[in-house]
C-alpha cells in the first residue's frame, strides 16, 4: 500500500510529518537510490529502500511509545542546540525509541511535555484546529485587576491578532501572583505576551496539563510512559472543538417546536 513519504518518515520515528517535509525539500531523501525532492511523494514502506542522510530508516514500530516529561526551567525544547545549551535529549537517557517532542515549551518555561515516535498522534494534537487545551500555573508582577483579568477572558491583541478567549482565575493574591490559565491555542510565548500585554510579566512558568492529562507530582526532570487509558484520553482530545462546534443537523421531531 502507498502511502505519502513525509507519514512514513514520522511513524518510523524520524521527524514529525513537518521536519520530514523540510527534509526532503533538503534533498536528503531518498527512495531507493533515488534522491526525493518533491513533496507528497508516495512510496511502499514494505518494499522501497528509504534512506535519510544514507542511512536505512527504521521500519516502523509495531507499538508506539508516549511518555511525560517534567521539564525543568533552562533546557531546550529540542534534540539539538547549535548553541550547546542543555536540551531535553539529556533527559532521556535510556529510551531506546526515537521519540520527538509534541509541541514546545520555551527555555524558561517547566512543566508537562509530551514525547512520542507517533508521528500521527503528534500531528493532530499540535494542528491549530485540534482545540486541544494546555494549562499553565503563572507567578506574575503583582496583581491583575478583574477588569485585566476579564480582558484575557475575553481575548486579547498580541502581535496584531486577538488570542481565543482563555480560562484564567487568580490562585494566590500577593506582591508576585499565581494564577491559572487554560488555554486552546499554541502561539509562541503566548501566556507570557498576554500577561504582558496587561502589564503584568511572568515571573515563572509552568504547564501543569495538557490535552486532559495531568502533571501530577512528577518530580522535576524526570520520565513516565503514559497509560492506554491516557493515550486513549490524548486521542479523544483531538478534534473535541471540532465535535463541539459541530451544527447539530438532525431533524427535530414532529410536533416539537424549538
Amino acid at each position: 500500500m502507498n502511502e505519502r513519504l513525509n507519514k512514513v518518515l514520522a511513524r518510523a520515528g524520524v521527524a514529525s510529518r513537518r521536519a520530514a517535509d523540510q527534509m526532503i525539500l533538503e534533498g536528503r531523501v531518498q527512495v531507493n537510490g533515488t534522491v526525493i525532492c518533491e513533496l507528497g511523494h508516495k512510496v511502499d514502506p514494505q518494499h522501497d529502500a528509504i534512506k535519510v542522510d544514507n542511512k536505512r530508516i527504521p521500519s516502523a514500530p509495531q507499538s508506539h511509545t508516549y511518555l511525560m516529561l517534567n521539564k525543568p526551567r533552562g533546557y531546550v525544547t529540542t534534540l539539538s542546540d547549535p548553541e550547546d545549551r542543555p536540551t531535553i535529549r539529556d533527559l532521556l537517557r535510556g529510551v531506546r525509541p526515537r521519540v520527538f517532542p509534541v509541541g514546545r515549551l520555551d527555555y524558561h518555561t517547566e512543566g508537562l511535555l509530551l514525547l512520542t515516535d507517533d508521528g500521527d498522534l503528534a500531528r493532530d494534537l499540535m494542528h491549530p484546529a485540534s482545540g486541544v487545551s494546555k494549562t499553565y500555573s503563572a507567578k506574575v508582577r503583582g496583581t491583575p485587576e478583574p477588569a485585566k483579568l476579564e480582558r484575557l477572558r475575553r481575548g486579547i491583541r498580541i502581535e496584531g491578532k486577538a488570542t481565543l478567549p482563555a480560562e484564567v482565575s487568580l490562585k494566590r493574591r500577593g506582591p508576585n501572583s499565581w494564577l491559572e490559565v487554560r488555554i486552546v491555542e499554541g502561539r509562541k510565548h503566548q501566556v507570557r505576551l498576554m500577561f504582558l500585554a496587561v502589564g503584568h510579566p511572568v515571573l515563572k512558568l509552568r504547564r501543569v496539563a495538557y490535552g486532559g492529562l495531568e502533571l501530577g507530582k512528577l518530580p522535576s526532570g524526570q520520565l513516565r510512559p503514559l497509560t492506554s487509558s491516557e493515550v486513549a484520553r490524548l486521542r479523544r482530545s483531538v478534534g473535541a472543538k471540532q465535535r463541539r462546534e459541530r451544527p447539530d443537523r438532525r431533524k427535530p421531531r414532529s410536533g416539537v417546536i424549538n
